[in-house]
């Protein structure tokens, strides 16, 4: 699956496994491995009566409870594989994080974001090292958040989209610290934002377009003021992509959406 673009082969891929109830989790996590995407997905039966189905979500290196552009592009495998949700206009994905409600928007399809399992003010000692490690001045991060919805993020804001590309990473520096970068882009820009995400030690050291990031990174963003109830965030582009994560504010809910599209299909033998 191609996600969070609408342009092909500009997105972040993931691949989608179906059909893998059978297969053990030791299985799962070597064919994670080999494939060297930053998440390989596994579609199973789901065990909480009101899920459409179960996905389980590996990195080359671990599970992940949660993960955004795995929901998004494996919301989408099922649906082409003829899957039909029990209740119309909303699928619900079961994940080691529990339920989570994905809808169709237009011709996206949108996750509610799941809350935060940590959030609120960074330690200075882990600010200064994100500084060393992005190589920019300390006073140049102008405020950082916890964000752990499923992966352990970090997010960090600069003064520009522009201070976001010129980044160059030290990743040694940032040692394991698992760093969003985000900056506002001006008024008549195409995107409201531009994020980096930076994972070190991970199979994909800096991820094209990262759901989970963005998703917390909203609420963050949009309950501090920083950033209007609907938004665009763009992702990818210092890697020569493409990716667009469109987010909206509805009530209580915040929606994380984005395009998704089959570019490789065929089996898998495990």
């Amino acid at each position: 699956m191609d996600v969070f673009t609408d342009e092909p082969y500009r997105g972040n891929p993931l691949a989608v496994v179906g059909e893998a109830a059978d297969l053990t989790t030791e299985q799962m996590q070597q064919f994670a491995n080999w494939t060297n995407l930053s998440e390989t997905t596994f579609l199973l039966p789901p065990t909480h009566p009101d899920a459409d189905y179960l996905v389980r979500i590996f990195t080359a290196l671990e599970e992940f409870p949660f993960a955004g552009h795995p929901t998004l592009g494996s919301a989408q495998a099922w649906l082409d594989a003829g899957g039909v949700p029990k209740q119309e206009g909303v699928l619900v994905q079961e994940c080691g994080a529990g339920l989570v409600r994905v809808k169709r928007d237009g011709s996206r399809l949108a996750f509610a974001a799941p809350p935060l399992t940590r959030s609120g003010p960074v330690a200075e000692a882990d600010m200064a090292q994100i500084a060393d490690g992005l190589r920019v001045p300390r006073h140049a991060l102008l405020d950082g958040s916890w964000l752990i919805n499923g992966p352990e993020w970090i997010g960090v804001l600069l003064g520009s989209a522009g201070q976001v590309l010129g980044i160059r990473p030290d990743f040694t520096a940032l040692g394991d610290l698992k760093v969003g970068v985000i900056g506002p882009y001006a008024a008549d820009a195409p995107a409201d934002f531009e994020v980096r995400t930076f994972i070190p030690g991970d199979a994909a050291a800096e991820d094209p377009v990262t759901g989970s990031f963005n998703a917390g990174a909203a609420q963050w963003l949009i309950g501090s003021g920083r950033a209007p109830s609907s938004y665009v965030a763009a992702q990818g582009t210092a890697l020569g992509r493409t990716g667009r994560i469109h987010v909206d504010a509805e009530g209580s809910d915040i929606w994380v959406g984005g395009t998704s599209a089959a570019r490789i299909s065929g089996t898998v033998l495990l």
